[in-house]
């Protein structure tokens, strides 16, 4: 089993389609909630979401696109 995080596998998925939609945001969000707390590989993946974000490498909808 893959013993990744959720958190990092909602970031990997967001830098694959190059969008942050608020679905995934809201699913992070509540990962955050649930786990009570941020570990170090969380933060530097979500840290880089945020940079891709702020470079315009990915791009934040919305909404989803069909």
């Amino acid at each position: 089993m893959n013993k990744k995080s959720v958190i990092r596998n909602l970031v990997n998925r967001a830098l694959l389609v190059k969008r942050l939609t608020p679905e995934l945001e809201n699913m992070i969000n509540q990962e955050l909630s649930d786990q009570g707390y941020i570990s170090d590989p969380d933060y530097e993946a979500l840290e880089y979401l945020m940079q891709a974000v702020e470079q315009g490498k990915v791009r934040q909808v919305s909404q989803v696109s069909q």
